[in-house]
């Protein structure tokens, strides 16, 4: 049982926190409950509190909408939030799809249809940056937030909360996709919320942190890394995983039998290193 909760105690961590958040807006729409309502765009917390997603918006501002304080104070909270725990971590701790794709990557890896699927495809993670540029450039065409309009994760959420049926068709959609036509293809490559988290990300103060000293070489956190790019330095260097795209979601640090990856903050880390 130790040995269960150190591989997968930041997995069952996450699970709880998403299911926690789920649950909360659940509560909100089903009895009326006040600790947190609304939707992943925008919520108000314990009455109080509003916060917003930055990137919803930005789309707003782009498609000439004009913006309220306390959707600008509460976009102005999360960027803050997120910048000091890593951006993406709102992909691994936070989004619903994260459940549906981390699922097909595991049916992945167990039945091996990497290998069943012949050569890989050089798909460029770069994508989901054009993505979010142009959901930029059609809101500010067509004067509303484009991405908001068709995000799954917005259908996803919804479909939990409300019980809506294009949450669930949407969720099925990605998994299949994610199982059968590319790794990571939705997260890893296609979107823009994720992108925009990542370019936030670059900048963020808890990184993951490698000790070269205590590395095996056993590659099993490049094998579980849903951004396996970001393990770069694996076995070759101590140092921070820097590259925004790291969603903080520790799989590799759980994974990991040597004690060679683990939490710090970047510059507390990058110091100790020199």
């Amino acid at each position: 049982m130790k040995q269960f909760w150190s591989n997968n105690r930041f997995l069952i961590l996450r699970r709880f926190t998403q299911f926690s958040i789920l649950f909360l807006y659940f509560g909100a729409n089903a009895w009326g409950w006040w600790i947190l309502r609304g939707n992943l765009s925008s919520s108000v917390v314990i009455n109080f509190a509003q916060v917003s997603d930055p990137y919803a918006v930005l789309q707003m501002l782009a498609a000439g909408a004009t913006i309220s304080l306390d959707l600008f104070i509460g976009a102005a909270t999360i960027t803050v939030f997120y910048f000091l725990v890593g951006g993406r971590a709102f992909c691994s701790w936070v989004c619903p799809i994260n459940m549906v794709t981390e699922t097909a990557n595991y049916l992945r890896r167990k039945f091996e249809f990497n290998r069943m699927q012949g050569p890989k495809m050089p798909i460029s993670r770069n994508i989901r940056y054009w993505v979010l540029g142009l959901s930029l450039v059609v809101s500010f065409v067509m004067g509303m937030a484009a991405f908001e309009f068709v995000s799954p994760i917005s259908m996803i959420h919804r479909g939990i909360v409300f019980g809506l049926g294009f949450g669930w068709a949407s969720a099925v959609i990605i998994f299949l996709f994610d199982l059968f036509v590319l790794k990571d293809g939705w997260c890893g490559h296609i979107c823009p919320l994720g992108g925009f988290y990542a370019l936030l990300g670059r900048f963020s103060v808890i990184r993951v942190f490698h000790e070269e000293g205590n590395c095996t070489l056993c590659m099993k956190c490049k094998v579980v890394c849903p951004e396996h790019q970001v393990l770069h330095m694996i076995g070759k260097e101590s140092m921070s995983v820097n590259d925004g795209a790291c969603t903080n979601c520790a799989r590799c640090i759980d994974v990991c039998d040597d004690d060679a990856l683990g939490f710090s903050l970047r510059e507390l880390a990058e110091k100790n290193r020199r």
